[in-house]
């Protein structure tokens, strides 16, 4: 199975250990594929540098949008490192973030990074990761004014209701789903993963984040999108090897590999 979504240069990794190690303890339950989330531009050679050193890796280039302090990216910034690297297969992650900032200015200055991922991905045809929290209408609307399902991509740990998800469906984007379900507090967001068409469904751990049950509280690894896996197995009647023959084609055919 493939970890559409972690965060490889920020993992927590115990002492006398590596990534290499993190990444075999993966391979050891099932996942034989990452991608590596660019989160700002000032990391991004560390990001790609994970990535070009095992083949099993891909990466992505973007800001995320609490990342409110770090360079703010240009389309040319954007579309330059894509162009150079073929490992970057997506653009972000980017979206909107309304948990944290309240402040009128930096909530425009969210929307206005927002808009130029979109239209960097439009111009080099490159998927979306989109990271969406307290900002459902606004994520929509952005992505319905700049032409979003020109590219596609996919809503990235995905925690909102249903009416939300068949908006994000509607735009062409698939859902990625990660340890989140498996927490007690989660049953509204369980029916969503029951709901979702099977060719739009991706897994995550968004690692070294959210681990999943009977981790959590822990830090999360890529290892464990199993209990991911497991989770949606259970909820949508299917085997654990048919969410990994699933998941893992729509994640080939999403970042067009």
């Amino acid at each position: 199975m493939i970890d559409s979504h972690c965060h490889l240069d920020r993992l927590k990794i115990p002492d006398g250990e590596t990534l290499d190690d993190s990444l075999a303890r993966a391979a050891e339950e099932g996942v034989h594929g990452f991608l590596n989330v660019c989160i700002d531009l000032e990391n991004f050679n560390e990001v790609l540098r994970i990535a070009n050193a095992d083949s099993r890796i891909q990466c992505s280039v973007g800001v995320h949008p609490n990342e409110m302090e770090m360079q703010e990216p240009t389309m040319d910034d954007l579309l330059q490192r894509v162009a150079e690297n073929n490992k970057v297969v997506a653009i972000g992650e980017t979206g909107l973030d309304y948990h944290y900032i309240t402040e009128t200015e930096s909530l425009e200055q969210q929307r206005n990074r927002f808009r130029t991922h979109i239209r960097a991905a439009k111009e080099c045809n490159k998927p979306l990761i989109i990271h969406t929290r307290e900002a459902r209408e606004d994520t929509i609307r952005v992505m319905r004014e700049e032409g979003a399902e020109q590219c596609g991509g996919v809503m990235h740990c995905f925690t909102e209701n249903w009416e939300m998800a068949s908006q994000a469906l509607d735009l062409g984007f698939y859902l990625s789903f990660s340890g989140i379900i498996t927490f007690n507090s989660a049953a509204e967001l369980r029916e969503v993963v029951k709901k979702v068409p099977e060719e739009r469904l991706l897994i995550e751990t968004d690692s070294p984040y959210l681990a999943p049950v009977p981790y959590r509280g822990k830090p999360n690894q890529p290892a464990y999108v199993r209990q991911v896996a497991e989770k949606v197995a259970e909820l949508r009647g299917w085997s654990v090897e048919e969410v990994d023959r699933i998941t893992t084609e729509n994640f080939m055919r999403l970042f067009q590999l």
